[in-house]
């Protein structure tokens, strides 16, 4: 191997050890040994005069000289992508870390998927899902390349706002009566973005948020809905013209709740742009209702 393959190498293990936290995750990814990731970790020590670990802490933390290596790797290894994305036949490849919200996470997003992965066969997707602010939190790291999440409207930033997910509130025929002051809801656990959203429109009421039941599988939340344990929130793409048998919207304009869906970005993302635009512009499509 070239010297310069191998101190490229020794960054981009350097950047995964910052980003997972262990020795052991990176051997995992890569993959190494355990032995191999450290002797590429001291060689790029070595080779850049200082130490880039504080070895007295379990496990190691960054040294100010490696948070200042960190960087510069990075940037680096961004640029190194770039230049050849650019001396390649232009057709994207690589590995793409999207994250993708549980909100979002249906049948409607698998088929982009699938589009992606026939429209550029060089790239690899590795999807994430999970809710919002820690995948956020993720892309800020470094962990994830784009992440597709949703938010309150008023903080939604303009840069990445792609288009509102409205939410309606469901029941069973026989709870629709119910005043929703004193609804019980079925609803994801915490830090789920439509019960935060949720419990924003009742406390601007004076209601109180209620939970009857904490759930992650929208299946099973909807089936208890219908069952009459509760209120819940779908999203309207969802639901359509007709809701599901043994389901109605109710509350009409009195509870309207609003999400807008967002796409953030690493700045290193280069040549994969064009995949992420076309499952942010298929994505949107389905969400406005349009079929994909």
């Amino acid at each position: 191997m070239h010297a310069r393959e191998a101190m490229l190498d020794e960054m981009r293990t350097f950047v995964l050890l910052a980003e997972e936290g262990s020795i052991q995750k990176v051997a995992q990814r890569l993959p190494l040994t355990q032995p191999a990731v450290t002797r590429q970790i001291q060689r790029l020590e070595q080779a850049l005069g200082a130490e880039l670990l504080d070895r007295r802490q379990k496990p190691p933390g960054l040294t100010p000289a490696g948070a200042e290596a960190l960087r510069r790797c990075r940037d680096i290894l961004a640029a190194y992508a770039d230049m050849r994305q650019v001396t390649a036949r232009g057709e994207p490849e690589g590995v793409l870390r999207l994250g993708l919200t549980h909100g979002l996470a249906d049948r409607d997003f698998a088929a982009i998927a699938a589009e992606a992965a026939r429209r550029f066969p060089r790239v690899t997707l590795r999807l994430t899902t999970g809710w919002s602010e820690p995948l956020r939190e993720r892309l800020h790291r470094g962990q994830l390349d784009a992440v597709l999440v949703l938010s309150d409207p008023q903080a939604a930033g303009q840069a990445g706002l792609l288009c509102d997910e409205e939410l309606r509130v469901v029941a069973a025929p026989e709870r629709a009566e119910t005043d929703l002051a004193n609804a019980a809801w079925i609803l994801s656990p915490e830090p789920c973005d439509a019960r935060r959203a949720l419990a924003a429109a009742l406390s601007r009421r004076g209601w109180q948020l209620r939970i009857v039941a904490e759930v992650q599988d929208a299946t099973l939340q909807l089936a208890l809905v219908r069952e009459g344990l509760g209120f819940g929130l779908m999203p309207q793409r969802r639901l359509g013209e007709k809701p599901p048998a043994g389901i109605v919207v109710v509350g009409g304009a009195e509870l309207t709740i609003k999400l807008s869906l967002e796409v953030l970005c690493s700045p290193h993302l280069r040549g994969l742009t064009d995949v992420v635009d076309l499952i942010v512009g298929q994505l949107k499509a389905a969400v406005n209702g349009r079929s994909i």
